[in-house]
């Protein structure tokens, strides 16, 4: 992934594009103050150095019934390269875990788990996260209400 230096124009085009991926060009151009072949070009360099990942849709949880979120810790049996390995993969088929996070401190991963009721969270933890080898500890928390909610990354520190 190429090293690049953001301008003020690129953080523009970054900023603009995290609030709407579907922005055409020529809109994104006059907003940034290009014409659309250099506007263009510089969302290129963007993707090649690996800044704009992808483009998604973004969906409404709640509105396709996904009205349950789970923080969830686990403790592994032993934090060894292997057993690591065989819970990521296993927690990457699951499609209620849309994210896992490896940490620190006294749980060694921390996933958000999103269902549609309390049922099927106790089916996804009794009949898949208690199986997978090597966890000895499960604890959940769930989520009450959204507070703040953000997909877009600050860039405050690159101006």
């Amino acid at each position: 992934m190429p090293n690049i230096q953001l301008d003020s124009i690129d953080l523009k085009i970054l900023k603009i594009l995290q609030e709407d991926a579907d922005i055409s060009n020529v809109s994104l151009a006059d907003r940034v103050g290009l014409s659309p072949s250099p506007c263009l070009r510089r969302v290129r360099i963007l993707e090649e150095a690996g800044i704009i990942k992808k483009r998604v849709t973004l969906l409404d949880a709640s509105a396709l019934g996904l009205h349950v979120s789970v923080f969830v810790l686990v403790q592994l049996e032993r934090q060894i390269k292997e057993q690591l390995a065989a819970f990521e993969t296993e927690i990457r088929k699951r499609a209620e875990v849309v994210e896992c996070y490896l940490m620190t401190g006294e749980s060694d991963y921390l996933l958000r788990v999103l269902v549609p009721d309390l049922a099927t969270y106790e089916r996804f933890l009794k009949d898949s996260l208690t199986r997978i080898e090597g966890v000895a500890n499960i604890r959940s928390s769930f989520a009450l209400q959204q507070v703040s909610y953000s997909t877009a990354l600050p860039l405050v520190h690159l101006q």
